[in-house]
Formats: structure tokens, sequence, C-alpha cells
């Protein structure tokens, strides 16, 4: 079997905001929050409001995100979650219909 490598790929969306407003309340609720931290070991999190869709592998891409947030990856002060299936039906988003999350971690 191959793996196909991707050259390019179109990770843009846009939310509508009635489904944008129902997500970050659920991002940003306290029971969510706590959950992200008692994973992530940290005190508390904070949503950075940044949405990106998971991208395939590309050349270009190879931490399966737009280039320009793979430095939150990287960075130890930040988590990236996957949105739960959840979360994206209550806020009835079908597309994309995979969403991550960034939140930084704050220390006390």
């Amino acid at each position: 079997m191959k793996i196909k490598v991707i050259n390019q790929y179109d990770s843009q969306f846009t939310l509508n905001p009635e489904a944008k407003e129902i997500l970050f309340r659920l991002l940003t609720s306290e029971a969510f929050q706590q959950q992200i931290c008692r994973h992530a070991n940290c005190d508390r999190v904070e949503f950075t409001e940044m949405l990106f869709q998971p991208v395939p592998y590309t050349l270009g891409a190879t931490k399966g995100m737009p280039v320009e947030y793979e430095q939150y990856h990287r960075s130890p002060d930040y988590v990236i979650i996957n949105v739960p299936p959840n979360f994206m039906f209550n806020a009835k988003i079908f597309q994309p219909n995979r969403l991550c999350a960034i939140y930084k971690k704050i220390e006390s």
C-alpha cells in the first residue's frame, strides 16, 4: 500500500456566528476546562479562541495542522485538543467535520 502525499490542502472554514457562540461557550465551560487541566497537568487553561481544521500530511504541514499553528504544537505553554464531537453536534457544526482548539496553560 502506498501513501499518497498531498502537496496542498485548503483548511479554511467559516462558522456562522450562532454556531461559533455555542461552541465557544462549550469550550470555555469550567467543567471542560478542568478536564483539560487534569490531562495537561496544569492549574488552569485559557481558551485562545483559535480553532483549526486538522489537515492531512503534506510536505509543508507534517503535524496534521496548518503550518501557522505548528508553533503552538511545539510550545510547552499550550495544549491542543480535538473538539469533542458532541460539542460540534450541539453547535450544529457539520462542515468541517473535525476541529481542534488551542488553549494556553496558566500556572498559579
